[in-house]
């Protein structure tokens, strides 16, 4: 496993809030501002913390949001030169995991970064064919999955 280096631990989080409304679930995603595609809040871990810690500053962060999370199985894994731009933890760290999460957005309104120019909600379908990449589809799923699986439960 690479250490964390200046600053910065070997991972990258996805965190997706989700709202329950009378029409539906619905996810936000956020435009990126450095690449104009949507996708859910991401960022890196910081030296010495463990992924939820990381998911749970990036969401306040990039979106004002805290809340009960959710830790989904969802995993991908990231050329590490698409997330820093450099081999950051050394010639032989040539990629690093991603951790995904849920997480319940009470408002409907959200805090916008300077790293993003817009976000919106969407629903489930909505979401898998505007997000970019692979790895937030598959979370994208998975967190649907979990929520409609809970509810159902609930409702029993």
């Amino acid at each position: 496993m690479a250490r964390a280096v200046q600053g910065r631990a070997p991972f990258q989080v996805l965190v997706l809030p989700y709202r329950q409304t009378e029409e539906g679930l619905l996810y936000a995603l956020f435009r990126r501002l450095d690449g104009s595609y949507w996708q859910g809040v991401a960022g890196g871990g910081e030296a010495g913390e463990t992924p939820l810690q990381a998911a749970r500053r990036e969401v306040a962060e990039e979106a004002g949001l805290a809340g009960d999370f959710i830790e989904l199985d969802a995993r991908a894994t990231i050329p590490v030169v698409s997330v820093t731009g450099e081999f950051t933890w050394g010639p032989e760290v040539l990629v690093i995991p991603e951790h995904a999460f849920g997480v319940r957005a009470d408002a409907s309104e959200l805090a916008l970064s300077s790293e993003h120019t817009e976000y919106s909600w969407f629903s489930l379908n909505e979401a898998m064919s505007t997000v970019r990449w692979d790895s937030n589809r598959a979370a994208l799923w998975e967190l649907d999955h979990r929520l409609r699986r809970s509810s159902v439960a609930r409702e029993s």
